[in-house]
């Protein structure tokens, strides 16, 4: 059996993920298994995900996907980089997955991998920091650096799923990983754009507006019902005040030591954080052209939820299933013959684990207990559920 590897948020899973699934079977072959590797309850653009990883892993078993992995928490709030290096770095730890198929604008491998070659290259530090002189954010120097080496092929860097590409072959590059990249190509609306997209559905479901037609039907009964038990959908501002009186309750040396700070930007954070009423108000107050507010964003979730820097180098220590069906069944079979890291399937083996893996679910363990208190209902706020919770089996 073939076993494709899928990077993934699913915030939330729609007809775009189902087609991706579809397509990367048929490039393969219809009998392959997928295995995806998805965040948990905190996503890389540095906000909650609308539904809880267990409600998104079983909408995506449900509509096409065998097994989900939880990508941990560190790596799914880190820039793109860590991001696909974790998450590729985990599919490749099982040491069964056969292909690492993700979506792109341009669809063109040849294309990403001249871009990923390109941004190996060790010289390209040098340029991409004379270029930030200018003051401009890191992902335009960087552009603008590659585009002295490669023309016009740097103007793919301008969508982010080509970002997102390009990240996932440096990283099987960069690890060697024995995985084929395969790239799916995308086709109507891309992140932030209308027509379905996980964004656009987001904006939806937060304004009470019909999705249906954008998700598949499996997917639509199962966010209903977490709609109707109160669990969702969650939003930033459902989570506002837990956030601030976390950020509130940190000293400036707490600030110095999350990730991405650098050139006292921590030390703005925190200053905003004493004197904004609001975490829109933190962003503005620390917002400048030179940094991304996806950053800022991260930064401020990873200071309430006590990330530390460095907590996302290296690969992720563990394997934390959170759904599969009869298929991903039989390849979890095949997960635990040849993984080079322990397969958590109940939370209580945990504490048989190493300190590493004890420290880091505790960590996403912590971080689950404050996403729920976005919940509306009351009942379902409850701590340690992560302690509680074993895989959707289907």
């Amino acid at each position: 059996m073939k076993i494709i590897g899928i990077i993934a948020e699913y915030n939330p899973f729609h007809n775009g993920h189902r087609l991706h699934i579809e397509e990367s079977k048929k490039a393969v072959s219809r009998d392959t298994a997928v295995v995806c590797v998805m965040s948990g309850d905190f996503v890389q653009r540095g906000e909650a995900a609308i539904f809880s990883k267990y409600a998104r892993a079983e909408a995506a078993v449900k509509c096409g996907a065998d097994l989900v992995i939880e990508l941990p928490l560190p790596w799914a709030l880190s820039s793109a980089e860590s991001f696909a290096m974790g998450a590729a770095g985990l599919l490749g730890e099982l040491n069964c997955v056969d292909y690492l198929s993700f979506g792109s604008e341009c669809g063109d491998l040849g294309i990403l991998n001249s871009l990923a070659t390109a941004l190996i290259d060790p010289a390209l530090d040098a340029e991409i920091l004379e270029e930030l002189k200018s003051g401009i954010s890191y992902a335009a120097a960087r552009q603008a650096a590659l585009s002295r080496s490669i023309g016009s092929l740097a103007d793919h860097l301008g969508s982010p799923n080509n970002i997102l590409a390009v990240e996932y072959l440096k990283a099987i590059y960069r690890l060697r990983l024995r995985m084929e990249p395969l790239t799916i190509k995308r086709t109507g609306a891309g992140h932030d754009e209308e027509g379905g997209s996980a964004s656009d559905i987001r904006s939806m479901l937060a304004m009470e507006r019909p999705i249906k037609n954008y998700v598949p039907k499996d997917a639509y009964v199962l966010y209903k019902r977490e709609k109707e038990q109160g669990r969702g959908p969650v939003l930033m501002e459902d989570l506002e005040s837990a956030v601030l009186s976390r950020l509130r309750m940190m000293n400036e040396k707490d600030f110095a030591g999350i990730p991405d700070d650098s050139e006292g930007l921590g030390n703005r954070l925190f200053a905003a954080a004493r004197e904004e009423s609001s975490l829109d108000g933190i962003l503005s107050a620390a917002k400048s052209k030179r940094y991304a507010l996806s950053r800022l964003r991260r930064m401020c979730l990873c200071a309430a939820l006590g990330i530390k820097k460095g907590e996302a180098e290296g690969l992720p220590p563990y394997a934390r299933i959170l759904a599969a069906n009869e298929t991903g069944k039989a390849v979890l079979k095949i997960i635990n013959d040849k993984a080079s890291v322990p397969v958590i399937t109940k939370p209580a083996s945990v504490k048989e684990l190493s300190e590493e893996c004890r420290s880091l679910f505790e960590l996403c363990s912590s971080a689950h207990d404050l996403y729920v208190l976005g919940y509306k209902a009351v009942e379902e706020r409850r701590g340690s559920a992560d302690w509680r919770t074993s895989p959707k089996m289907m």
